[in-house]
């Protein structure tokens, strides 16, 4: 669906709050238990256009990381045709042929990167090794999606950059807490809507956990050693960050920022001296301002990955998103809360689409920018490559 034909359906279903909104939800939509209650609506799925399939043809190179899983789904439901894929580790590649078993897999990633027919390479490989994934594809004539960070040095950046200009192809990087979250996703439109005015700041709340029991975030099987190198997974706030300042960059819409501060710490991994388990940075745009803080220590009575917040302040209103779950009250995500001059209301947004995959993959057959704006794309990963170069390291006494 394109994204103007989504608005327009929303504005028509007149999810901002008013009067007519509200007799227009379906019987059971609006939850009143009381005077006190606070107003609970369901932002409803909007009628989809039929995606044709095979539209393209896209190849993974390179699984290290789960998030594969959720790039490769993206790209499906946008059309994509699935047609190979190469994984440098043993135990990734047999857990992907159990998902995937009628996909060709590669012996060697040239036979990916030199099949004329493949217009889309995914990776989540090392993250150090993405970028210069990525800048072969290109110039082999193909766009590219990257996990995050999509890139973990200035040098790598440049690289990119100079690639994009010369080959004119698409280096794109799944910031999935945005893209494939549908309260952000929700959230875009109503700034969009002018729901709360002018946002001034974010603020990102990013916790994780290390080991997880279940799911495609990464820690289900332990992690790997390259894990705990930032040679290699390029550090905290390069990591992890790369999703926060995402967000702090399309919210306010900044064209420009920097870097106000940045810290990072190792509190509880000892064994790991190098790694960094916690870190929080300060950054000012040239329309709004943002914080991020991350760390490795959701424990395990949380019952999920991480309790990741974000809140939106508007000169008008604000808006907080619990994105994977609303902690001791329902395992349910997709928790979009906004208050504004009238009222405080709660969003279910789990019946709500996700445009990206589709979007993404009209950009590929379009050669345009809707599902990602590639300055604003690495702008993020030049923000959190610096965050890391400045950060002070933190030591805490016991």
């Amino acid at each position: 669906m394109k994204s103007t034909v989504r608005r327009d359906f929303l504005k028509q279903a007149g999810f901002m709050g008013s009067a007519a909104m509200m007799a227009a939800l379906p019987q059971g939509a609006l939850a009143f238990g009381g005077a006190n209650a606070i107003p609970t609506e369901t932002a409803l799925q909007a009628p989809t256009e039929s995606v044709a399939k095979n539209r393209i043809k896209f190849a993974v190179c390179g699984m290290s990381h789960d998030h594969i899983y959720g790039m490769i789904l993206a790209v499906i439901r946008g059309g994509g045709e699935f047609v190979a894929a190469w994984a440098g580790e043993p135990d990734k590649l047999a857990t992907f042929k159990a998902r995937f078993p009628n996909v060709k897999i590669a012996a060697t990633q040239d036979e990916i990167i030199d099949d004329p027919a493949v217009q889309l390479v995914l990776s989540s490989q090392v993250a150090s090794e993405r970028a210069p994934l990525g800048v072969r594809a290109m110039r082999h004539g193909k766009d590219f999606l990257s996990d995050k960070p999509g890139i973990t040095t200035l040098a790598q950046l440049a690289e990119v950059r100079k690639t994009i200009a010369e080959t004119k192809r698409i280096y794109a990087i799944m910031y999935s807490e945005r893209l494939e979250v549908k309260a952000a996703v929700y959230a875009g439109d109503l700034v969009q809507q002018g729901a709360i005015g002018k946002v001034i700041q974010t603020i990102n709340i990013a916790p994780h956990q290390v080991v997880q029991g279940h799911g495609d975030a990464g820690g289900g099987s332990g992690r790997p050693e390259w894990f705990w190198n930032p040679d290699q997974y390029g550090g905290i706030l390069c990591d992890i960050g790369s999703h926060q300042v995402d967000q702090f960059l399309f919210y306010t819409g900044s064209k420009q920022a920097e870097v106000v501060e940045s810290q990072i710490a190792n509190i509880r991994h000892p064994n790991r001296p190098r790694f960094q388990d916690f870190g929080d940075m300060v950054l000012r745009g040239d329309r709004g301002l943002g914080y991020v803080r991350l760390d490795w220590f959701t424990p395990d009575g949380l019952g999920t990955w991480g309790d990741g917040r974000l809140f939106i302040l508007g000169t008008d209103g604000y808006i907080e998103i619990r994105k994977y779950i609303d902690v001791a009250n329902k395992k349910q995500g997709n928790n979009l809360f906004i208050v504004d001059n009238k009222q405080a209301r709660f969003i279910d947004c789990n019946a709500m689409p996700l445009p990206f995959g589709q979007q993404f993959v009209d950009d590929i057959l379009n050669r345009t920018h809707t599902a990602q704006d590639q300055e604003q794309c690495l702008l993020a990963a030049e923000l959190v490559i610096k965050a890391q170069l400045s950060a002070k390291w933190v030591t805490l006494k016991d």
